[in-house]
């Protein structure tokens, strides 16, 4: 393992990834449980749980993608050739969604048809991120630097699996935050639904981490040579616990310990890629340094890095003290 800059700029836009997927991932799932709903009074709590947040948590989407670009420009050259109708389809369903949700509040009679665009937008964004993700852990064709697969590449049956996973868990992780957020009948409800997702969300973890280590003999390495198995395993036994925590914690009407536990499920899943994928960045075969910009450009991000990514962990962190309490009909935050 070398800890020089094309490492650590690894280490930066995995975390960002991982942010974006936590936080805009509860909001994705309160959109895809739109339908589900009993009435506009409780999409209306839905929206206003996350109102004050939303569009900050996909700031970390942005500094994602732009940081990509900037510092590993040749998984641009490889990925979005390979990749680009499911991401083009995640970024109009993001727009879709925004602007459904702006504008829901200002009309009555349309509202059904911004409540169906958010809910639309919020679906085939969370498939096509899952879908997307299945297509780079199948592997992407390059030669000679560049993408030498199809157009229909990334559409398979385990990058379906895989986005049914993301959206079933990002539903998971709405559904355990408005346990967080709203009290009553409605926090009931949702914690029953949470029980149902916690199952289906498990299952698709189950599944997708059985057939991935089969994709390629690597990762089948990785994940069950020893002596690394000795160290992988622990991730498995981790998600046991998290597993067991989530239960535990609907069981016992913790209105924390559900998304936390959630939130683990997403963490642990994040390492176990990095497990399959290191040293790779696209696999099977571009590394993190064959990708990596030349020396001087990632020093010069670095700089504007180092400065700007604790103000927005700062302002992200402030804005979600400041709402941090319940959600009421008549009053919002409390």
């Amino acid at each position: 393992m070398e800890f020089d800059l094309p490492f650590i700029w690894a280490g930066i836009i995995a975390f960002a990834v991982l942010v974006y997927v936590v936080l805009d991932g509860f909001d994705l799932g309160i959109g895809i449980l739109f339908p589900f709903l009993k009435d506009e009074g409780e999409r209306d709590l839905a929206m206003n749980s996350v109102a004050p947040v939303w569009d900050g948590n996909e700031t970390w989407l942005v500094m994602g993608g732009g940081g990509l670009l900037a510092v590993f420009p040749v998984v641009y050259a490889t990925v979005l050739p390979a990749l680009y109708a499911p991401l083009i389809a995640m970024l109009l369903a993001l727009v879709f969604r925004g602007v459904a949700f702006e504008y829901r509040w200002r009309t009555e009679r349309w509202k059904w048809v911004w409540n169906l665009a958010f809910f639309g937008g919020s679906l085939v964004a969370a498939l096509m991120q899952g879908i997307a993700l299945g297509a780079l852990v199948q592997g992407i064709a390059i030669e000679n630097r560049a993408y030498a697969g199809g157009w229909w590449d990334w559409l398979t049956p385990f990058s379906i699996l895989t986005g049914i996973g993301v959206a079933a868990g990002y539903t998971l992780l709405g559904a355990t935050w408005l346990i967080l957020k709203i009290e009553g009948a409605f926090q009931e409800r949702m914690r029953q639904a949470a029980f149902k997702l916690a199952i289906a969300t498990l299952g698709l973890i189950g599944a997708v981490s059985l057939i991935t280590p089969f994709l390629d003999p690597v990762y089948f390495d990785r994940w069950f040579s020893w002596p690394k198995i000795a160290i992988t395993s622990v991730v498995p036994a981790l998600v046991g616990l998290a597993a067991y925590q989530l239960f535990a914690g609907l069981r016992n009407k913790s209105d924390l310990t559900p998304f936390l536990a959630s939130i683990s499920l997403f963490v642990l899943g994040f390492i176990g890629i990095g497990i399959s994928f290191y040293p790779n960045i696209v696999p099977p075969s571009l590394t993190i340094w064959e990708a990596a910009a030349p020396q001087s450009s990632l020093e010069f991000a670095l700089v504007g890095t180092v400065i700007l990514l604790p103000i927005i962990l700062a302002y992200t962190a402030y804005a979600y003290y400041v709402f941090r309490g319940k959600v009421r009909p008549e009053h919002g935050y409390h």
